[in-house]
C-alpha cells in the first residue's frame, strides 16, 4: 500500500512539473529529430509517439509524450496535444505542428523545427562554451580576492598598525576594508542574498525587463552579439513559419511572443498591426535601425518583391547565425585583456597598500 502511494504521489509531482517547468533543448531536439523520421517514413503518430516514449530517458518528457500519445489516440491532433504543456513546446512550434497537419505535411514542418532547434542548440552552445573561461576566471578572482582580505591582509596590517606610525592612505582603506569584512561578514553575506533575491524579482517585472534589456542593447560588447542573436532567432523563425504556410500578420504576431528581448517583441507587435493596414513589411522593420539594421531591411524588400520571403529569411538567418558562431569563437580572446587588466589592477592596488608602509617604516628608522 505504501509502495503504491509512493508511485501515486511521484507521479502527481512528475504531472505538475510537466505542467510547469521546461524540458532542455537536446530532448526537444531528440523527440522532434525522431517524431520527423517516423511519421516521414510511414508511422502511424500514435505508434511513432510510444516508440519515441520507450526511448526518452527523461522521466518528465516520458510521462509528457505519454499523455500525448493518449491524446492522439482519442483523436486529438498532435498540435493540441503539444498544446496541453505550453513551457514544453513554444507556440511557434505548435503553430508549425498545427500547419503541417492543415496542409498535410507534418513531416515537412518537423523536419523544418528540427532544424530550427539544430541552430538553437548550436547557438546555445557556443555562447556557454564562450562564457565558461571567462565565468570561472571571474570566480576565481573574486574568491582569492575574498581569501586575501580575511585570511592574509589582517596578518599583515596587525603589524602595521602595532608599529604606531601614521599610514598611508591606501593602506588604511585596506585596514579599513578588512575589519570591516571581518567585523560584519555575517550581515554582509546576509544583505548579499537579500540584494541578490530583490534583483531577481524586480527582473522578472515589466520594468525590471525593460531597464536590463535596455542596458544589453547599450552595452560595448554586448550589445552587437544581443542584436545578432536575435535577428538571427527573428528570421529563422520567419523563415520557418512562412515556409509552412501560416499568414504574415500571424507570424509576426507568434514571433513577437516568443521573442526574449522586450525591446524586439514589442516592436514586432507593432509591426503585425501594420502589416494588418497593408503596411509592407520592409517598411514596418526600417522605423528602427537600432533593433533592425538597413541590410537586414534591404534584403527582405527584395525577398518581397520577388515573393521569396520566406527562402531568404533562411539566408539572412545563416549569416547571423554564422556572426554569432563567429563572435562567440572570439569572446574569450576579447575579454581575456580586459580581465587581466582588473586582475593587475586589484593586484597593484593591495601591492601599493602593502609596500608603502614599508618604505614609511624605513624613513622613520
Amino acid at each position: 500500500m505504501k509502495k503504491e502511494n509512493k508511485e501515486s504521489s511521484e507521479k502527481n509531482k512528475l504531472s505538475f512539473l510537466a505542467k510547469h517547468a521546461p524540458i532542455n533543448l537536446v530532448n526537444k531536439l531528440f523527440f522532434t529529430q525522431q517524431l520527423e523520421v517516423m511519421v516521414r517514413t510511414g508511422f502511424p503518430l500514435a505508434r511513432a509517439l510510444g516508440i519515441i516514449e520507450i526511448q526518452m530517458e527523461h522521466k518528465r518528457f516520458k510521462q509528457i509524450i505519454e499523455d500525448m500519445k493518449k491524446n492522439v489516440e482519442k483523436g486529438s491532433p498532435l498540435s493540441k496535444a503539444a498544446s496541453e504543456y505550453p513551457k514544453v513546446f513554444s507556440e511557434t512550434y505548435i503553430s508549425m505542428i498545427a500547419a503541417g497537419e492543415a496542409s498535410g505535411k507534418l513531416d515537412e514542418a518537423l523536419k523544418r523545427l528540427t532544424i530550427q532547434l539544430k541552430k538553437s542548440h548550436e547557438i546555445r552552445t557556443k555562447i556557454k562554451n564562450a562564457l565558461t573561461y571567462p565565468a570561472i576566471v571571474l570566480i576565481a578572482m573574486v574568491a582569492i580576492g575574498i581569501a586575501m582580505l580575511i585570511f592574509v591582509l589582517p596578518k599583515i596590517t596587525s603589524i602595521y598598525a602595532e608599529s604606531g606610525a601614521k599610514l598611508p592612505l591606501p593602506t588604511r582603506i585596506m585596514i579599513g576594508t578588512t575589519d570591516f569584512i571581518i567585523t560584519n561578514g555575517i550581515y554582509l553575506t546576509v544583505a548579499i542574498i537579500i540584494l541578490l533575491v530583490l534583483l531577481a524579482r524586480f527582473l522578472k517585472t515589466n520594468r525590471g525587463k525593460r531597464v536590463f534589456h535596455k542596458i544589453l542593447l547599450k552595452l560595448p560588447i554586448v550589445s552587437p552579439i544581443i542584436k545578432k542573436i536575435n535577428l538571427a532567432n527573428f528570421s529563422r523563425s520567419l523563415s520557418s513559419l512562412l515556409q509552412t504556410d501560416i499568414p504574415i500578420v500571424e507570424t509576426f504576431q507568434i514571433i513577437s511572443r516568443t521573442s526574449s528581448n522586450i525591446y524586439y517583441k514589442e516592436y514586432l507587435a507593432n509591426a503585425a498591426e501594420e502589416l494588418k493596414k497593408g503596411v509592407s513589411v520592409k517598411d514596418t522593420l526600417e522605423k528602427d535601425r537600432q533593433l533592425f539594421p538597413p541590410l537586414i531591411t534591404q534584403i527582405v524588400n527584395i525577398g518581397e518583391e520577388s515573393g521569396t520571403l520566406d527562402t531568404i529569411s533562411e539566408e539572412i538567418a545563416n549569416f547571423y547565425e554564422e556572426e554569432v558562431s563567429q563572435t562567440m569563437g572570439n569572446l574569450a580572446t576579447i575579454i581575456e585583456p580586459v580581465l587581466m587588466l582588473v586582475l593587475g589592477a586589484a593586484v597593484g592596488a593591495v601591492a601599493v597598500a602593502v609596500v608603502m608602509p614599508i618604505y614609511s617604516l624605513v624613513n622613520a628608522i
